[in-house]
């Protein structure tokens, strides 16, 4: 492969802190699709970006060249509002699984394309991957006519989807360029506008278990993303949550899916039901199906106690080849072998869960991949029993560790005791949702 001479001017600019036209991205972006451009200056010029950053013009003209690499959805023939929900990325976090089905049954339409889990976060794909049956691969039509139907769709990436972000993305991954504010952002946002939306609510996680763990970090990452939406005619409103602990009790594949369905029913943990409607919220703001957030908080909690958004659930398995009685009986889903209790050893409060190494672990035990071609086992992970805030007793079940190695398990579960804190005194509670940015 050649180089490219307009690239290394590009490069050389960047580096010494100049400004690239839209054009130039333009070109840059296309040339490296098409492999004109070849991988060498291209981890070149995302090194510079690295380092020197971007204006928010660089910013949105990145990500306009990478929607644009590819197919964009149009739904405009779909009736009704069109919004979506993006995490960041987190441990324990089944929230797409809930909130999609429950906006869904509010009268607005939820198109989700989703990834699968890499590192110690976990993916919403791998969740729903443990359905029996359950296609995510689905072509536009496919995904158009779901969410016609059933008002819900979550499907993952295709190929004809951004393909610059995934070749980026992947060259990024191997040249230490990932942790960019502007080249997440441009990467998140470049998928996201690709679906065809109207609106997006972004849920950036803060803490030891987000990707951006300080929080002036992630806000910083979130009005990024809202500038970029905000320039391209779109409607973006973004929470800054906690990930200083998992979300709600369960962390793994199909025991997240159980949590989720029992939520639906109206079983939950607070953090995870506080984070789940505070999300719903802005949704149905968004879409203009509730004028304040206590009318939409209404809206959302008929449709729970109503059981309307367990319907959808049940409807967009069905319609995506899943097995929708998992709803009424978890045992078709898969399974680890082996239960192995971990006991508290003091009385007290749990004042810590180290989010960061409970998603390690759970990697370890096979619930998340190593690299992009591991192979996940959907039955194991963990279960929390208590979390922060809970009172214990000494000899109380704290954490569920759920393995296909019972050597394995028990390691894992010695492991777990030392980044889970015990204190005699119980923490301050100040919520999940830390901040709410808007333009």
């Amino acid at each position: 492969m050649s180089t490219s001479p307009g690239m290394y001017e590009l490069i050389l600019r960047k580096r010494n802190r100049g400004r690239l036209s839209p054009a130039e991205i333009e070109g840059l972006v296309a040339g490296y699709t098409s492999r004109d451009v070849p991988d060498y200056q291209m981890a070149a010029w995302l090194m510079a970006v690295y380092f020197r950053g971007m204006t928010s013009e660089e910013t949105a003209a990145l990500t306009s060249a990478m929607m644009n690499s590819g197919r964009v959805f149009d739904l405009s023939d779909v009736p009704g509002p069109k919004v979506d929900k993006h995490s960041t990325g987190g441990v324990g976090d089944k929230v797409s699984l809930i909130l999609a089905p429950l906006v869904a049954a509010c009268g607005v339409k939820v198109p989700m394309v989703s990834g699968r889990g890499l590192g110690h976060t976990g993916g919403t794909l791998d969740k729903l991957a443990s359905i029996p049956g359950f296609r995510s691969n689905l072509r536009f039509r496919q995904f158009r006519d779901n969410l016609q139907n059933h008002g819900c769709c979550i499907m993952g990436q295709t190929r004809e989807l951004c393909p610059a972000d995934r070749q980026m993305y992947a060259l990024r991954d191997v040249t230490a360029t990932v942790d960019s504010i502007p080249l997440i952002a441009a990467s998140i946002m470049s998928k996201k506008l690709a679906e065809g939306i109207d609106g997006l609510v972004l849920d950036v996680k803060t803490g030891t278990g987000a990707f951006m763990s300080r929080t002036p970090q992630a806000r910083r990452l979130a009005r990024t993303m809202i500038g970029i939406g905000s320039r391209m005619g779109k409607k973006v409103v973004a929470l800054v949550t906690g990930m200083w602990e998992p979300l709600g009790q369960a962390v793994g594949n199909s025991v997240e899916v159980v949590e989720a369905i029992e939520a639906l029913k109206g079983n939950w943990r607070l953090d995870l039901e506080e984070v789940t409607l505070a999300l719903g919220e802005e949704m149905l703001l968004l879409a203009g199906r509730a004028g304040t957030r206590a009318q939409a908080r209404r809206l959302l909690m008929r449709a729970l106690t109503g059981g309307a958004g367990l319907d959808r659930f049940r409807a967009m398995v069905k319609a995506q080849g899943g097995d929708p009685a998992v709803v009424d009986d978890y045992d078709l889903l898969p399974r680890a072998r082996y239960t192995i209790p971990v006991l508290s050893p003091d009385s007290g409060y749990v004042r810590l869960i180290d989010a960061l190494q409970v998603g390690l672990l759970a990697v370890e035990l096979g619930a998340g991949r190593k690299t992009l071609k591991s192979k996940v086992n959907p039955g194991v992970g963990l279960r929390f029993c208590k979390k922060v805030g809970d009172r214990v007793e000494p000899g109380e079940v704290l954490v569920e560790v759920l393995a296909a190695e019972k050597k394995l398990g028990a390691a894992t579960a010695a492991r777990l005791l030392q980044h889970l804190t015990v204190s005699r005194t119980a923490p301050r509670d100040g919520g999940r949702v830390v901040a709410r940015l808007s333009k």
